[in-house]
């Protein structure tokens, strides 16, 4: 794009460049960038800022820059599984014209096609998993971002805490504050940087993809290694003969060896202990106590507060030995009854502290997960085909690959294309925004050329990689050839558009 193209009259020498690669339409000064940040006039004309990001198995860590749009490339050959990702390509918008790369290749000897994309999400959102068994807030609880509504807390899972946080609505639906701070944190998250998030009538957590969550100004350590009954029936057969009594404190499930079936099944004599709980079945107790920070998810310090007067008639007695315990194994109690039937504390036995770090060591460490999630419709498919519902089918029939920044997407049954995916998996910096407010996304669909071509694809816009290189996009920009993102232990995922052994392109 030109100055001629869609300039500001009346400033000769020092026009402002009008934009049209979002719905915003910034007008853009000489060596200024829009309000993205992502596209700037650079004397007259209209760059992109940021790299168009290509992935390979090969490229030393590092990787190089290629120069587009006819500059300088020199025609060094790339490395031969050079992927090109929706990183730093550009859109569609305004979406009658042909996503910017459509780059046919040869997989395994099969033609394909890949199409490349920057996508404006307005649906869109994050999903957040955070390993703790700490009481982040009640289920529907509203999460804020600096004062504003950005969400809510969803289901506790095993050992996790869940939150959905953006949305059409916190974007676009509120107050611009609200549309602005939503936007903010999402594109935070989903490029791995760090969120305080407050929940109302809980905690205040700071999360970040891949590490530990901070509840409340404590880092996590661990997650639980199950419930306090499935903890019951995991290590019941090591405490029997070290011990009379063991209960797993737990804000969901408290687990009581001598009544639960695993205890039944190893012989447990009966010891006349009463838990101050709603029983459930025989050695489970659902709500001990309120949830909190203490043990097991409870608000407990003192784990004996959830227990009533011990009973002789259903076998308590002097001397009966009681392990109290975490479902973590954090936080452990060693008591011995005295004459009264009250629990003593007592130094912890050297045997049944090995069990306790056993507990410990199941657990696995606390993390925050991060998916981004948004809805691939309405029109950034006419970038792709000339009939947009023919790459909803094929995408859901799993003839299409879609990944995002190289990574691959889990596809939702049912109508559109909702995906989604780990941001941990996208190289670093993957995601954008627009003040609309919206977040921008990169997308890739991988299909075979027929296919494409069957669907209505754009076929006079499909080029080679080496045509892709040497004249670039719409807009002048660069290129960097990085390694391809490991996956958790370090194995690489197999690129877009490599299919297993045995099954079509």
């Amino acid at each position: 794009m030109t100055a001629s193209d869609s300039s500001v009259p009346g400033l000769s020498g020092q026009e402002k460049i009008r934009c049209d690669a979002c719905p915003v339409m910034c007008y853009i000064a000489p060596g200024q960038t829009g309000a993205c940040d992502r596209y700037a006039n650079d004397a007259g004309r209209i760059i992109r800022t940021d790299p168009v990001v290509m992935l390979s198995h090969t490229v030393a860590q590092g990787g190089h820059v290629v120069p587009f749009a006819r500059r300088d490339w020199t025609g060094d050959p790339l490395p031969a599984d050079t992927f090109v990702t929706g990183i730093g390509s550009g859109t569609t918008y305004p979406d009658y014209k042909p996503a910017p790369f459509i780059i046919a290749s040869q997989i395994a000897g099969a033609d394909v096609v890949t199409v490349v994309t920057e996508a404006i999400f307005s649906y869109c959102g994050v999903k957040v998993k955070i390993d703790t068994d700490r009481f982040l807030g009640p289920e529907g609880a509203v999460v804020r971002a600096d004062g504003e509504p950005i969400g809510h807390v969803t289901t506790a899972e095993y050992g996790s805490q869940m939150l959905s946080l953006g949305g059409v609505h916190h974007l676009t639906g509120g107050s611009k504050a609200e549309g602005r701070l939503t936007c903010a944190a999402l594109l935070a998250l989903c490029n791995g940087e760090a969120v305080e998030l407050v929940i109302e009538g809980g905690s205040t957590v700071v999360v970040q993809a891949g590490r530990p969550p901070i509840v409340d100004g404590t880092p996590e350590r661990r997650m639980r290694v199950g419930c306090g009954s499935a903890t019951i029936g995991m290590f019941a057969s090591q405490w029997r003969g070290l011990v009379d009594e063991v209960v797993v404190v737990d804000d969901h499930i408290t687990g009581v060896v001598s009544e639960h079936q695993a205890g039944k099944v190893l012989g447990w004599e009966p010891t006349g202990i009463r838990i101050k709980g709603h029983r459930s079945t025989p050695g489970r107790y659902f709500r001990v106590s309120e949830p909190g920070l203490g043990w097991g998810g409870t608000r407990l310090t003192d784990p004996l507060e959830i227990l009533g007067p011990w009973e002789a008639k259903k076998g308590a007695r002097a001397g009966l030995r009681l392990l109290m315990v975490s479902t973590t194994g954090e936080e452990f109690g060693y008591y011995v009854l005295d004459e009264a039937l009250v629990p003593q504390i007592a130094p912890l036995p050297e045997a049944l502290r090995d069990t306790v770090g056993l507990i410990d060591e199941n657990c696995e460490p606390s993390l925050c997960t991060v998916l981004f999630m948004g809805g691939a419709g309405g029109s950034l498919r006419a970038g792709v085909t000339r009939n947009p519902v023919r790459l909803t089918r094929s995408v859901q029939a799993g003839a299409t690959r879609l990944t995002s920044g190289g990574a691959e997407c889990y596809v939702w049954p049912g109508g559109g294309i909702t995906f989604m995916v780990d941001v941990t998996r996208l190289p670093k910096g993957a995601f954008g925004y627009v003040p609309t407010p919206a977040l921008v996304a990169p997308l890739e669909f991988t299909l075979p050329r027929a296919d494409y071509l069957a669907m209505g694809g754009h076929e006079g816009s499909i080029r080679d990689l080496a045509s892709v290189i040497a004249t670039g996009g719409e807009y002048p920009v660069s290129g960097r050839v990085e390694p391809w993102p490991d996956r958790a232990g370090g194995q690489p995922p197999a690129p877009p558009g490599v299919f297993e052994e045995g099954q079509k392109p």
